[in-house]
């Protein structure tokens, strides 16, 4: 394509996910990817939060630093881990006065060394929670995990807990990461089966480094193909075949989402461009 010839348009709306960086070299990182991403157009960015509320101060300020300075909807996560009502309380009130809109609402992990949970237990209180206190003001965003959440019972005991969500006041939902589109179509069927219907995005994590997404996976429940991991294995340390490699199966997995009826694409980007542009640009 010649350079002058303007992109091809995506075929779905997309959105993004950035962590708050904490560090010199994390900002840096951020702001050199965001001149790459913003002319994707996302419909929003999401900002995550950190475990045990590790990132109560980081995740306002890049939210504020992403609209004002970029222009980009950045939607906050909100997370059981992360303070008490009052602290909840106030964060609503922060991103009401910043003109957000939409927030992604989470149970969170129990961080290393905290013996408890906080106010609330399960994801399904926060959402109602923000509702009591918000009403329809904003536009909330729940998790799902189509090949279960690690510390499900099972995957039907998942799926009513989902539900709960939902029936709590959710208005659409983001899925953990996962390479077996089956798995989400399954999971997808499974919900309108019982009831529900709000949008279901599946989530995409691009593959660039094999060692950092074993990692991930492990801590996630999310499963690694075996032909997928066997080829990332074969290829050593060949970043470049990796990426390639991985770019390639990514897009692949994203065109049987969108064939068979995916509303969006919600992308994982570690705060880096290359990977989700190199899947876009071979979705085009």
């Amino acid at each position: 394509m010649p350079a002058s010839a303007p992109a091809a348009p995506l075929p779905v709306p997309i959105s993004l996910e950035f962590f708050p960086p904490k560090t010199d070299e994390q900002r840096e990182t951020l702001e050199k990817a965001l001149p790459a991403l913003k002319p994707l157009k996302p419909d929003y960015v999401s900002v995550t939060f950190g475990a045990g509320g590790s990132t109560l101060a980081y995740t306002p300020d890049t939210v504020c630093h992403l609209r004002e300075q970029h222009g980009l909807d950045a939607a906050p996560h909100l997370s059981c881990m992360g303070g008490t009502r009052q602290e909840i309380r106030d964060l609503l009130a922060l991103y009401r006065s910043k003109g957000c809109r939409r927030l992604v609402a989470l149970r969170g992990d129990l961080p290393s060394g905290m013996a408890s949970y906080g106010d609330f237990r399960y994801a399904s209180d926060l959402v109602e929670f923000i509702r009591a206190e918000t009403g329809d003001y904003f536009h909330l965003e729940v998790a799902c995990y189509p090949e279960a959440h690690p510390q499900s019972e099972d995957a039907l005991a998942d799926l009513a807990h989902f539900k709960h969500k939902v029936d709590a006041g959710a208005n659409g939902a983001i899925t953990q990461y996962f390479y077996n589109p089956d798995a989400y179509f399954r999971f997808v069927d499974d919900a309108r089966r019982l009831g529900v219907t709000i949008p279901i995005v599946p989530g995409v994590m691009p593959i660039t480094n094999y060692s950092q997404l074993r990692r991930f996976s492990d801590m996630c429940g999310a499963e690694i193909p075996r032909w997928i991991a066997k080829r990332l294995q074969a290829f050593g340390d060949d970043a470049k075949a990796i990426r390639e490699f991985g770019a390639d199966a990514v897009a692949n997995l994203c065109r049987r989402l969108l064939d068979g009826g995916a509303p969006a694409l919600h992308f994982y980007t570690l705060n880096r461009a290359s990977g989700t542009l190199a899947i876009l640009d071979r979705l085009r």
